[in-house]
């Protein structure tokens, strides 16, 4: 790989391939990404300009771990294992499980969710255990599929 410093306009990564293809990556300082291919037997390269987060999106899907994040839900997928889904969910805990464990409400048996942390007045507890007792203006950090997050926003958080 060849890194360039391009006064005034960024930094340029280029990589050229065995057959001769070239691809350069420009981060501009603006803020954008602009991406060149070159291919051996074309005459001009095809560019695109991409926004932070469509960089970050094929450098996922380049890496084989690809994430999308929509909100408060992130869903990760593998290249190497394209059928698994994984989701990751931040919830704000509703006043009916106030004063209920994790353990209390059954969360994982009732729904399939794991609660992977817990976010309290600023402290994050990472891997809560089963006994932990929520607190008004707790958020949870669960992770499952889809349809299982969303039974647990149904089923166990409720109305507020």
């Amino acid at each position: 790989m060849q890194i360039s410093e391009l006064p005034e306009i960024g930094t340029k990564y280029e990589i050229e391939s065995p057959k001769g293809d070239k691809v350069a990556v420009i981060f501009l300082t603006t803020g954008e990404i602009e991406l060149y291919v070159l291919e051996s037997d074309a005459a001009k390269p095809t560019v695109t300009r991409l926004t932070t987060a469509e960089a970050r999106r094929l450098g996922s899907v380049l890496t084989g771990a690809l994430l999308t994040i929509e909100h408060e839900d992130v869903e990760v997928s593998f290249a190497d294992i394209s059928d698994l889904r994984i989701h990751i969910h931040v919830c704000p805990i509703t006043k009916s499980v106030v004063g209920k464990s994790i353990e209390d409400l059954a969360i994982r048996k009732k729904t399939g969710v794991t609660v992977v942390a817990i976010s309290r007045k600023g402290q994050s507890i990472v891997s809560p255990p089963p006994e932990m007792v929520f607190e008004e203006g707790d958020l949870i950090v669960a992770i499952g599929e889809r349809a299982q997050i969303k039974a647990c926003q149904q089923v166990i958080l409720g109305p507020g």
